[in-house]
């Protein structure tokens, strides 16, 4: 049995500001205020795991264990089979430059080790979500996410953002890079990943 979420405030173990705005919409209905990480000086702590659902949780009881209130992390990413499953937790790292995170050049980098490899088409590929609700008394509640697709090259599409430019989900033939905004967040690994966080914590 999942434990409902009967808090005013929920953290958002996040200094991202669009995801904070994301989430805050998802949880309004149900008349929960949020904050961030980053709204409350918390650090970032290190995400020493090699699993989605591993730094999810560091990140979620480090908020909650800091401010004493619940708090909600999500750890994210793509991961190609063809790649053993990379870049995976480490597909923001794989953006990273000393200006700033550079996801044209990882998505070339993806397509380049591709190529490198020979590996035959489809290209296939899942984006993935871990969401983590973590409560002070070190409880926590953790719901996956998951659509399965293919690559694409060359990149197609000005939506959306990191690795959704060479992403077609299946049964489509646009990426999400080119999907309406709203039919993408309908379908996306974190809808899903939301969609049972709300009915196993929120749905009254």
């Amino acid at each position: 049995m999942t434990r409902r979420f009967d808090a005013e405030t929920l953290v958002i173990a996040s200094h991202n500001a669009g995801k904070l705005r994301e989430i805050a919409a998802l949880v309004a209905p149900f008349g929960v205020t949020c904050t961030s990480a980053g709204d409350l000086g918390l650090d970032e702590p290190a995400e020493t795991e090699d699993s989605f659902a591993g730094n999810a949780r560091i990140k979620a009881h480090f908020a909650a264990k800091e401010s004493g209130l619940p708090a909600l992390s999500d750890d994210s990413g793509i991961c190609v089979d063809a790649l053993d499953g990379a870049p995976g937790v480490y597909t923001a790292d794989w953006a990273e430059t000393p200006n700033g995170r550079d996801f044209p050049m990882a998505m070339k980098k993806t397509w380049d080790m591709l190529d490198a490899k020979g590996a035959g088409e489809p290209r296939t590929a899942s984006f993935n979500c871990t969401l983590c609700l973590a409560w002070p008394d070190g409880h926590d509640e953790v719901f996956e996410g998951r659509v399965s697709g293919r690559l694409t090259w060359p990149m197609r599409g000005e939506q959306g953002f990191g690795y959704d430019p060479i992403f077609i989900p299946d049964g489509h033939d646009v990426t999400f890079g080119e999907m309406d905004p709203s039919e993408k967040h309908a379908m996306s690994h974190r809808a899903i990943a939301f969609a049972k966080l709300v009915e196993g914590c929120f749905d009254r």
